[in-house]
């Protein structure tokens, strides 16, 4: 049973930084290809960041050099840093993990959800 947790999210001003954390259960984040999605009010869940089991990257063209996804395989921990925030990047901010290899950023992709954290830019 997969279990994804994510925190780290909250309320900043524009130009701001915040990391979020995805801490993960019944899956060895080092082996599994994982993303950080979000969902804004009245808007589509869209991929934000990917990354394989290389450590291969990938990120949606609105937050590339801004936002950086990375795992800590030893804290089984998928995390996004995010930097130079905009009131655009408010949204509610998922992981997920997808289970073909693909480092898709689509969310037909992705198998498990966790319940998200919250992040507003004002």
């Amino acid at each position: 049973h997969v279990q994804l947790v994510e925190s780290g999210g909250g309320s900043v001003q524009a130009g701001g930084s915040l990391r979020l954390s995805c801490v993960a259960s019944g899956i060895t984040v080092s082996s599994a290809c994982m993303g950080w999605f979000r969902q804004a009010p009245g808007k589509e869940r869209e991929g934000v960041a990917a990354i394989d089991t290389d450590g291969i990257t990938r990120y949606t063209d609105a937050v590339k050099g801004r936002f950086t996804i990375s795992k800590d395989n030893a804290k089984n921990i998928l995390s996004l840093q995010m930097n130079s925030l905009q009131p655009e990047d408010t949204a509610i901010y998922y992981c997920a993990t997808e289970p073909y290899g693909l480092g898709s950023l689509d969310k037909s992709d992705y198998f498990d959800w966790g319940q998200g954290t919250q992040v507003t830019v004002s």
